[in-house]
C-alpha cells in the first residue's frame, strides 16, 4: 500500500498476497496499525498531498487526483480532518517557505499526467495480475514439489 498509494485499494488482492481472507486481513491490519487499511491509505495519501501543497505549483484539484482521491469533496473533508486546515489554507500557510515551487508541468509529467479512468483501470488490472503472479510464485517456491523441481532442473543444466 505504501508503494501504490495513488491507485485504488484492492483489498482482495492485498489479502491474498498476505495469505489471508479479506475479512481476517482487515482485522489483523487494524490490530497491528490501529486503523483499517482504507484509513491507513487515506492517511498516506493526505501526507503526499501535504508535500505537494508545500512544494508544487499545481491546483488542489490536480493534487486530489494525483494522490488517488476521485472526489474533491472527500479529499477536502479528509484533509481537514487530518490537518485541521482546508487544502487551500494549508498551502497558504506552508507553501514556498524557503524553496521555489516545482512547476506543475513537471509534477504532472513525473506522475504520468492526470490519470484517466481507463488508465487507472489498466493499472489496477496490471497490479492485480502482478500480485497474482507473485502469490503463485511464492507458493511454488514454498511447496516441496517446487524444491524438488528446482533441484532436478539444476542437475540437468
Amino acid at each position: 500500500m505504501d508503494r501504490d498509494w495513488a491507485g485504488p485499494l484492492d483489498l482482495d488482492a492485498v489479502a491474498a498476497h498476505a495469505g489471508y481472507s479479506r475479512y481476517h486481513f482487515v482485522r489483523a491490519f487494524k490490530a497491528v496499525y490501529g486503523q483499517t487499511p482504507g484509513r491507513y491509505l487515506s492517511h498516506r495519501r493526505i501526507e503526499r498531498a501535504e508535500d505537494l501543497l508545500r512544494s508544487a505549483n499545481v491546483t488542489v484539484t490536480e493534487i486530489c487526483t494525483l494522490v488517488g482521491f476521485s472526489s474533491l469533496g472527500t479529499f477536502s473533508k479528509r484533509f481537514k480532518q487530518q490537518t485541521g486546515l482546508t487544502p487551500s489554507a494549508y498551502r497558504a500557510e506552508h507553501a514556498g517557505r524557503g524553496a521555489a515551487l516545482i512547476p506543475g508541468c513537471y509534477v504532472l509529467l513525473w506522475a504520468g499526467g492526470l490519470p484517466s479512468k481507463e488508465r487507472s483501470a489498466e493499472r489496477s488490472a496490471e497490479r492485480s495480475a502482478d500480485l497474482s503472479a507473485e502469490v503463485r510464485r511464492s507458493r511454488d517456491e514454498s511447496s516441496p514439489d517446487g524444491d524438488l523441481q528446482d533441484r532436478n532442473s539444476g542437475e540437468a543444466g
